[in-house]
């Protein structure tokens, strides 16, 4: 079975990918794959553009887990949406460094629902789990996911609501 974990920057992929590793599972990190998709660069963000439809088509299945912030993109059997309230998510960016414009444009696609919307455009409902990693550790947020994917945890979204954040920021 493959399971994707996808999420903004900063609500903790990485480290749940690295706890699920520790409990013996296959993570393989999706930036680690797309170099050869690289069809450009974002001048305004300083990134790579990915062509990431060429890049799910050509991903090769692995039985575990693929974590990153484009997984959502892979025909996966069932996939984590990870989130972060977004004044948190401003503390946890700031704290790696990230430009203030950088910052901006991440807490409000969180504030959005960006990367779920996403998500279930491209997934059945049965298939999709939202987890709040905002004052969980990362060890619970882990057991939730194998849970998810032995069956014990049910799929659930769309109970998070960080819109009023929107509101916060423009007054």
């Amino acid at each position: 079975m493959m399971c994707g974990i996808t999420g903004t920057p900063g609500t903790g992929k990485t480290s749940v990918g690295d706890a699920l590793q520790w409990h013996g599972y296959t993570v393989v990190r999706a930036k680690d794959t797309t170099e050869p998709y690289i069809i450009g660069t974002d001048p305004e963000r300083g990134t790579g553009i990915i062509d990431e439809e060429r890049w799910a088509l050509e991903f090769r299945t692995v039985d575990g887990f693929v974590e990153g912030l484009i997984a959502h993109y892979l025909p996966l059997d069932r996939i984590v949406v990870l989130r972060c309230e977004p004044h948190r998510l401003r503390e946890r960016l700031s704290s790696r460094g990230y430009p203030p414009e950088k910052i901006l444009e991440n807490t409000e696609c969180e504030a959005l629902d960006l990367i779920l919307i996403e998500t279930t455009e491209r997934h059945p409902p049965a298939h999709i789990l939202e987890i709040d990693t905002t004052d969980m550790p990362v060890e619970t947020v882990a057991h939730h996911i194998i849970g998810f994917v032995k069956g014990t945890v049910p799929p659930s979204f769309g109970n998070i609501d960080w819109s009023g954040y929107l509101l916060e920021e423009k007054s």
